[in-house]
């Protein structure tokens, strides 16, 4: 069986338009307010801090479009939840709040799974936060979260998505 090139061009038109539809409906549904909520993986990610192990429940944003909803338009997480962004490489990243209004503790995070800084990050603001360093992952928790469970720069992050990673490293 053969295929035209003017059939194979209409498949790929209408897989292209069916892709940016559904891109389209994501950040749609963003705009409208609504919360974007991932799967609770089921590994915790683990923080070894010099006050002991602390464990959290995670999302985890590892495409673009969750990487860009996050946590837009949540008002309240539990105190041992977060999420997780997944970038393809390290590198500089910034985050802004412009339709977040719960404030939170952004920790940037090493190749390695070191923390290289924790920032705090304002609701609704549209300054950004970032640090110069290149990191792979960022983790969101609830503003002062980091504190309490005495969360450091420095620290090791361990969690099957940055292990497998850091094992490449």
């Amino acid at each position: 069986m053969s295929i035209s090139r003017s059939t194979f061009r209409a498949i790929g038109l209408a897989l292209a338009l069916t892709g940016a539809i559904a891109s389209v409906s994501s950040v749609a549904l963003a705009q409208d307010g609504q919360a974007m909520m991932l799967p609770v993986d089921k590994a915790p990610l683990v923080a070894t801090t010099a006050s002991g192990k602390q464990s959290f429940t995670i999302e985890i944003a590892d495409d673009g479009n969750e990487r860009e909803r996050g946590l837009m338009f949540r008002t309240d997480m539990p105190d041992d939840r977060g999420m997780l962004f997944v970038f393809d490489t390290s590198r500089p990243v910034g985050f802004w709040m412009k339709n977040t209004p719960m404030p939170l503790d952004m920790v940037f995070i090493r190749a390695n799974g070191t923390v290289a800084s924790i920032q705090q990050a304002e609701p609704f603001s549209e300054a950004v936060v970032s640090t110069p360093a290149p990191i792979r992952f960022v983790l969101e928790l609830k503003a002062g979260t980091a504190a309490k469970r005495g969360l450091k720069e420095g620290d090791l992050l361990s969690h099957p998505v940055i292990d497998a990673i850091a094992a490449k490293n």
